[in-house]
């Protein structure tokens, strides 16, 4: 139950599809906290281990201003993350990494796939609630430690490209149908996406565009 508050500008205008837009964003950042803590500590390299590290205490802190915003709606985190919790967690589960280097991709592809969809709908959340989303989307140096890092591999195994080519591809299709999964079990935030690409039109064009950057950094991680 969303409680206003006085002073609040978004309370009053907050529905059950903004409160859950933001669990889901907050689970998945509290599980990215979890994946990159624990491959930090696989890395084969210590300077690996300390970026990885930085990356994971950047996910907590987005996590925390996600639980700030939240409370102020009158939202304990952990009532709107719980409808999140075993389908992502059965995501991560099918897809969990066999390598350092599949790690990498995962946190990559996947978590970029899952930032492209969060900063088309925050244009649709009210004031202060999209402003949230759009910070928290900030890049916490995945990119640029990630291209270094596969790319090098790449250029030195075909084996190793052809490999992790198949990953960022799977991983693509997991995360289309999980969150299919996720969105047909949520009626309001279903009705929300609808209202907000448009018409069943719009929703293809955004699914276009979701497969257009993922191919885009499939490229950057020398993976096409």
């Amino acid at each position: 139950m969303v409680t206003a508050h006085a002073g609040d500008a978004d309370a009053g205008a907050v529905g059950r599809a903004s409160v859950d837009l933001l669990g889901v964003l907050a689970y998945g950042e509290l599980s990215a906290f979890d994946r990159l803590a624990e491959d930090a500590r696989t890395a084969p390299t210590l300077s690996g281990r300390a970026a990885l590290s930085v990356m994971a205490a950047a996910e907590i802190g987005h996590f925390r201003l996600l639980e700030a915003h939240l409370s102020g709606l009158g939202v304990p985190i952990e009532h709107a993350m719980a409808p999140f919790v075993a389908p992502l967690d059965f995501y991560h589960a099918s897809t969990a990494p066999r390598s350092w280097l599949e790690s990498l991709v995962k946190a990559y592809v996947g978590d970029g796939l899952a930032a492209d969809f969060y900063r088309e709908v925050a244009g649709w959340l009210p004031g202060s609630t999209g402003e949230l989303v759009q910070r928290v989307l900030a890049d916490t140096g995945h990119s640029a430690f990630a291209e270094r890092e596969v790319r090098a591999a790449c250029a030195a195994s075909r084996q190793v490209r052809d490999r992790l080519a198949l990953w960022g591809r799977r991983l693509l299709g997991e995360a289309v149908t999980q969150a299919q999964r996720i969105v047909a079990e949520r009626d309001e935030l279903a009705d929300f996406i609808v209202s907000g690409a448009a018409d069943l039109t719009g929703i293809a064009a955004l699914l276009r565009r979701l497969q257009s950057n993922h191919g885009k950094r499939m490229v950057k991680l020398g993976l096409s």
